[in-house]
């Protein structure tokens, strides 16, 4: 099974992108995505799906808080979640 953990982009150079996934700031390639959208606006401040490092989608942003509220809940059960919301460090 993968999961998509949403983000937040914060910063984007190229097709690379810092991500905030709650509060952590992450590293993101947006070659799947691009790093503009289909009218060429920019993705800057845009909600992704983040899996092994990749913008695997884009979402809205109530997906986006529904998804993260979800990954918390599944954190309170099994403490092994909190590496994807929070990364390694915890």
């Amino acid at each position: 099974m993968c999961i998509g953990v949403p983000g937040q982009i914060s910063d984007i150079d190229g097709n690379q992108a810092k991500v905030d996934v709650c509060g952590i700031l992450r590293d993101v390639d947006l070659t799947l995505v691009g790093a503009v959208d289909e009218k060429g606006a920019s993705r800057l401040g845009q909600w992704v799906l983040v899996h092994v490092g990749f913008a695997m989608s884009v979402i809205n942003e109530a997906e986006a808080h529904d998804t993260l509220a979800a990954l918390q809940n599944m954190f309170e059960v099994e403490p092994d979640v909190g590496a994807l919301l929070f990364g390694e460090e915890r």
